[in-house]
């Protein structure tokens, strides 16, 4: 092979090494995200809806409940009386995402929202961007999710938080 042939090949290769350089390096720092735990048990599923469903009576909302495990598999599922049947699937995506993302769905929200690089989400398979998923966490690790709907996302929001991290 020439020097010549051999500095052509070089060109790309040092262009898009110093690129990625460039890319990180101005890229925010991303916090670390807690590792995968033993996956949540039924027992465990149900006090966290319980835990959920409580906190949706006392503000009189109608709420559809997923707990899923590490893999974003349904563990556990409830809709309250009078709950919409739309909120059935969007509650199990909502926690499916926040498990497999390890990482509360209003995270890719506001991605979306501030726009630029923000928009690919809308296309990343398996992620659903809306507030209301939240990972489970049992000794700082991701043992599952629950997913919430039924109200507006702060609503959904409250009722998993008040399930994930009962007081």
């Amino acid at each position: 092979m020439s020097r010549r042939y051999a500095a052509r090949l070089m060109i790309p290769v040092l262009s898009l090494s110093l690129t990625n350089l460039v890319c990180h390096a101005q890229s925010p720092a991303v916090p670390a995200q807690p590792t995968y735990g033993v996956a949540i048990s039924t027992d465990h599923a149900q006090s966290v809806v319980a835990a959920s469903i409580e906190e949706a009576r006392k503000n009189n909302w109608k709420m559809a409940i997923a707990i899923v495990d590490t893999g974003g598999h349904l563990v556990h599922f409830v809709r309250m009386q009078d709950t919409q049947i739309g909120s059935i699937e969007l509650s199990i995506e909502k926690a499916r995402t926040a498990a497999l993302f390890r990482r509360p769905t209003k995270s890719f929200q506001d991605n979306i929202a501030a726009g630029g690089d923000g928009w690919r989400l809308l296309r990343a398979p398996g992620i659903t961007p809306l507030e209301g998923g939240i990972p489970i966490l049992s000794d700082g690790k991701v043992i599952g999710a629950i997913g919430v709907s039924g109200g507006t996302g702060a609503q959904d929001a409250q009722v998993a938080k008040a399930g994930a991290n009962p007081a």
